[in-house]
């Protein structure tokens, strides 16, 4: 997807404004220090001199772009207006804090530090402002797919770390390798870090943290909902029509994608960026920011099948594997991007909806093959055509073997019946017992096929009916994954018994006529004797041309292979007959009434069957 079209899903053209209710505002009852990391010796060096020095540098850049004394401070960006300046003013800001460091040790009551404090507080207000506005005007810049692409051309510009380059530094090495896009998102995202640094190192992290998690949390589950996921209850499934349920499974294995390759991948990146000083604070803030969009994204599959048991139709396993098959496959995903302890949470969610979906699809299968088992159709199949169970449990297994990969983990401590005939290869893998779960399920069809062939009143259609129907099992396991599964062994062994059905069929069905011929041909005979046997031949061959082309033979392989071998076997033994005998009995008075066919006629005659 085009960075264009991304961005359109993530970036909302109106940016709130910038306002802050009075508990958010930065102020301390009294000073708050971060973690250190200076150099204590440094710090106590500092003379009397140096900190009037950095006190009134930092009062006058400060006061500068005091939002609230100042019409230039409150209608300015700082880091807008200037980036040099931006930059002292942080310098300023660390300064200053390091002076503040220095006069709470030597006396905590001074009036220095008072007003000192009072210089932070104001700073912070003003870092705040710049906060806020650099990720809310920012927003088409700082979308995830955004983030995600400068962070592939910053390792590709150079293998530096974030923590070994300054900021400045930080967003010019973007510059000559990326688009405009992702530069003007380089130089934001540093300008950030600079930000949370500053004030988290002031102390000032809760503050920075909660301008933070309120819009980017607002960016992502304004995703989320564009991408189809929303919060939904198992009632509100159970109302739908079962279009809609496919709508929104489609919707969601898309938001799956999207979210772990992109949505989350760019937020987590951006975020470790941001907040780099701090691993406590970074991880807090993804988790505080993806939670709610997770437990919806991972929750659907849960909600989802509150449902499927007992509404959805046997179909629906196969959304239910791509949901699973969905989740799988971007499981490295999943343990990268939510890694932490604060996000175990999500990864238990995922593992929880892998659990459900994958009971269900074992619960929908045992249903599956149970009605293949109970199918209690009376009528037969005219003609002994497929059976529309055969089509249907060929379809299904079919589609079934496009998830061979995850289909084996719901297989590999399946047991096989007893009735399952002993396949002779020793191979023991997974494949093997998805094998075996096709075997068996193969063969549960074709029980109930054998009870069918027992519905017809003759001999011969019943084994038509079987040829046809394991014809058709054959063709749908050479025309998908199945034929990978069985294997050549099981293709060949059933292949022969698909001709030896046939050969049933024929010998029943067309060996009426055979048997209207003498059985030594080359015997001499009179001519009322040969008339005789033209005589029953046509009576033969007519009633049972007319029985059998209802009969039906819908593979067109089996259909010539069928028509070929009574032809030959027909016409061959005919042609010997009518050639020794065409003269002796056609030459005598009404000879033609006799000898109606000839080898071609009966050839044509054939050819038009099924």
């Amino acid at each position: 997807m085009p960075a264009k079209g991304m961005r359109s899903l993530f970036f909302h053209g109106k940016a709130p404004s910038f306002s802050f209710s009075s508990h958010s505002s930065p102020s301390r009852s009294s000073i708050s220090f971060p973690t250190p990391q200076r150099n204590s010796s440094a710090t106590s060096n500092i003379s009397e001199t140096m900190v009037e020095e950095i006190m009134e540098n930092a009062a006058v850049m400060i006061m500068k772009w005091n939002p609230e004394s100042s019409a230039f401070g409150k209608l300015t960006s700082l880091f807008y207006e200037s980036k040099p300046e931006a930059r002292q003013f942080i310098k300023c800001v660390n300064d200053l804090q390091r002076v503040m460091h220095v006069l709470v040790s030597n006396d905590p009551t001074s009036k220095k530090l008072v007003h000192s404090h009072s210089l932070m507080q104001i700073a912070m207000k003003r870092l705040q402002k710049e906060f806020y506005q650099i990720l809310s005007m920012n927003r088409a810049h700082l979308d995830p797919e955004s983030v995600s692409s400068r962070s592939r051309s910053s390792r590709a510009a150079s293998s530096t770390s974030d923590d070994e380059i300054d900021d400045g530094d930080d967003a010019d090495l973007a510059g000559d390798s990326i688009s405009e896009v992702e530069h003007v998102s380089s130089i934001a995202m540093a300008d950030l870090k600079s930000i949370a640094e500053c004030m988290i190192s002031s102390g000032y992290a809760k503050e920075c943290v909660h301008i933070y998690n309120m819009i980017r949390k607002s960016i992502i589950d304004e995703a989320m909902y564009k991408l189809g996921v929303e919060r939904i209850s198992s009632s509100q499934i159970t109302k739908m029509d079962r279009e809609i349920v496919e709508l929104k499974i489609k919707n969601w294995l898309n938001a799956v994608k999207v979210s772990m390759t992109i949505l989350f991948n760019g937020e987590r990146i951006l975020c470790d960026h941001v907040f780099a000083i701090s691993k406590s604070i970074r991880e807090s803030c993804f988790a505080h920011i993806a939670r709610e969009a997770t437990t919806l994204l991972f929750g659907f599959p849960q909600v989802l099948l509150t449902k499927t048991k007992k509404n959805y139709p046997e179909e629906t396993i196969f959304r239910l594997l791509d949901m699973y098959t969905a989740i799988s496959e971007h499981w490295p995903e999943i343990e990268s991007i939510f890694g932490f302890e604060s996000t175990a949470t999500v990864r238990s969610e995922a593992i929880n909806s892998l659990v459900r979906l994958s009971e269900s699809v074992r619960s929908m299968l045992s249903e599956f093959e149970i009605s293949i088992q109970n199918d209690s159709s009376k009528s037969a199949v005219a003609g002994g055509g497929v059976y529309p169970l055969t089509l249907r449990v060929m379809s299904y297994l079919s589609l079934l073997t496009d998830y061979s990969n995850v289909l084996a983990e719901f297989f590999i401590d399946w047991t096989p019946p007893a009735k399952l005939p002993q396949r002779e290869s020793e191979d023991t893998s997974v494949t093997t017992a998805i094998s075996l779960r096709m075997v068996w399920l193969i063969l549960v069809l074709a029980c109930k096929l054998d009870e069918k062939a027992k519905q017809y009143k003759e001999m011969s259609l019943s084994y038509l009916f079987l040829a046809n129907n394991l014809q058709h099992v054959i063709s749908a396991v050479r025309t998908s994954n199945l034929q990978y599964l069985l294997g050549g062994e099981w293709m060949s062994k059933h292949e022969a018994k698909v001709r030896q059905f046939a050969a049933n069929y024929e010998r029943l069905a067309w060996g009426v006529v055979l048997s209207s011929l003498p059985e030594n041909i080359s015997a001499e005979m009179s001519w009322q004797e040969a008339r005789l046997f033209f005589r029953n031949f046509n009576f033969s061959l007519e009633e049972t041309y007319q029985k059998q082309k209802l009969n039906a033979v819908p593979d067109s392989k089996l259909r010539d292979e069928i028509k070929a071998s009574v032809t030959k076997k027909l016409v061959s033994v005919y042609k010997e007959f009518y050639d020794m005998h065409k003269v002796s009995v056609g030459g005598v008075r009404n000879g033609a009434m006799y000898v109606r066919f000839t080898p071609e006629d009966v050839a044509h005659y054939l050819s038009n069957l099924y």
